[in-house]
């Protein structure tokens, strides 16, 4: 007898299995052709969910297809287990983006972010792998447009929409009154440490600007919090899909016991 539930369940897991094999491909060529230690870094986390989508979609094939109880099992755990992380994921990206914005600045284009604005638990894990997020960031050079602008006269550059990063990263702070000179040469002043610490962390050296402000920080942050906000949606459309998957899965696992049983007490 054909079960409708145990196909469904084959054919949801033959697809994710195919979709592995890029994942998978993907990750071993960061390893081999990845130029920075930003692209290498990714490699094995990759590699990993794509050996975990391989493993479990084989589960559920091999699970649902051949009536194998026991791998059946195993494969409506993991989609369980996989269920309350991403549940939990989302709730938790929710609460740690919820706090913090740019602030926005009186005849500028641009907005300003200070990192004390942001989530304690997000400022402490990026205080923490500053110097090799620091390094990834100039290596990503997101400051490149700015650097090789040259001309902009003063007042184009404060009508700039810059984004969070850029904003962070690649100029002063609006609280040091440098001179302009380009958007990414200015020209200091003696008292202006004292107002902001960003200040006298700032240098004209394109390969360092303000890479190690904390404006910077704040800037990455707020980028994180856009990105982690567009994921939690992602998540929760992605949730539904594991929820109805889980619950076709335990109508093939029903299927399987009932056919185990039936040919145990013929």
């Amino acid at each position: 007898m054909v079960r409708c539930s145990n196909n469904l369940v084959g054919i949801l897991n033959i697809v994710t299995l195919f979709l592995s094999i890029p994942i998978i491909a993907g990750g071993i060529w960061l390893s081999k052709q990845g130029n920075t230690e930003c692209a290498r870094f990714l490699d094995k986390p990759v590699i990993a969910i794509g050996v975990f989508i391989l493993l479990v979609s084989i589960a559920g094939i091999v699970g649902s297809c051949c009536r194998v109880s026991w791998l059946m099992w195993v494969y409506l755990l993991v989609m369980f287990l996989l269920i309350v992380l991403l549940f939990c994921f989302t709730i938790f990206a929710f609460v740690v983006t919820n706090k913090g914005a740019g602030e926005a600045i009186s005849g500028k284009g641009y907005k300003e972010y200070r990192l004390g604005d942001y989530s304690n638990w997000l400022q402490k894990r990026v205080n923490k792998n500053w110097g090799k997020i620091s390094s990834c960031l100039a290596d990503s050079k997101i400051c490149q447009s700015l650097i090789e602008d040259v001309s902009t006269p003063v007042d184009d550059f404060y009508r700039k929409h810059l984004s969070a990063l850029q904003s962070g990263c690649c100029k002063p702070s609006n609280d040091c009154n440098f001179q302009y000179v380009s958007p990414t040469n200015w020209i200091g002043n003696s008292t202006s440490s004292a107002i902001n610490t960003d200040c006298a962390t700032w240098n004209n050296d394109s390969s360092k600007l303000c890479y190690g402000c904390e404006s910077c920080k704040a800037g990455l942050l707020d980028n994180i919090k856009t990105e982690w906000k567009k994921v939690a949606v992602i998540n929760i459309i992605f949730l539904v899909f594991l929820i109805i998957v889980y619950s076709v899965g335990c109508c093939a696992f029903r299927n399987n016991t009932e056919d185990n049983s039936w040919k145990r007490y013929p």
